[in-house]
């Protein structure tokens, strides 16, 4: 492990802990920790940062998973099977990914983000009704897999930033799920791409473990404290903190495409 400061360590710390809680929330919590990393970490090859940040995401993920799992009313199963489309999915825009320029991709991105924070803030119910075992149309769920799961899953391999958000956006709209319940099946979707693509920077031999370990328990905090707040608090305060990420998922890439 490189030598880093306390302080360093201490700022890399809160930044996990806040990202945790983000992503418990809504997803984007990449949107701080990878910056975060980069920071605090300059010299590093990027390679061992994205390992160590993988790391770090799935414990905080995993810990707001279980926490959703037992007193949300989630469909694990429907969720396992998204998350291994979105993994195969990811694994196939991975490997797309160098013949893509992401100066070609973010401005796409960024109108698509613009619409969808248009469309929550015109259409105040979305993802507020949610009847609790309903039964889900088959042709909803193989749409899932297909679009939510590989779709996502292929853009979290070929670009990623924002891939919890739209994932939770695109639960709610074809699983007709509250924000609180496309939350936390996200998270499993999530524990899946994460643990495929965490296993090959392991066999890179990309990750900062010992610094992985630390962070993630900050991490994990941080998503159960997060996954806690917005069962409590319900789908309109989920609402609001999308509507925070999503905008400032619009100005990173923004500031990443005209800096």
């Amino acid at each position: 492990m490189p030598e880093i400061t306390v302080t360093t360590l201490v700022l890399l710390c809160a930044a996990a802990l806040v990202a945790g809680w983000i992503d418990a929330v809504v997803g984007g919590g990449g949107l701080l920790l990878l910056p975060a990393l980069l920071l605090g970490l300059p010299h590093l090859p990027a390679a061992q940062i994205l390992g160590t940040n993988k790391a770090v995401a799935i414990v905080g993920t995993s810990g707001a998973a279980v926490t959703y799992v037992r007193k949300a009313p989630v469909r694990v199963r429907t969720a396992l099977r998204i998350g291994l489309a979105a993994l195969a999915g990811s694994m196939a825009g991975a490997f797309f990914a160098a013949g893509i320029s992401s100066d070609v991709l973010r401005p796409v991105i960024m109108v698509v983000l613009l619409g969808v924070a248009a469309f929550v803030m015109l259409r105040p119910t979305f993802g507020t009704r949610h009847q609790d075992g309903a039964p889900v149309g088959r042709a909803r769920v193989v749409t899932a897999i297909v679009l939510v799961g590989g779709g996502i899953g292929f853009y979290d391999g070929l670009f990623g930033p924002g891939t919890g958000t739209f994932l939770v956006l695109a639960l709610t709209a074809v699983l007709h799920l509250d924000l609180v319940t496309a939350s936390a099946t996200a998270k499993i979707v999530n524990v899946c791409t994460n643990g495929g693509a965490l296993a090959m920077f392991a066999y890179q031999g990309t990750v900062l473990w010992q610094l992985a370990a630390v962070m993630a328990l900050f991490n994990l905090a941080g998503g159960m404290i997060g996954a806690r707040m917005a069962l409590r608090k319900g789908s309109e305060f989920v609402r609001g903190v999308l509507l925070v990420v999503v905008f400032s998922l619009v100005a990173k890439l923004a500031f990443d495409q005209w800096s």
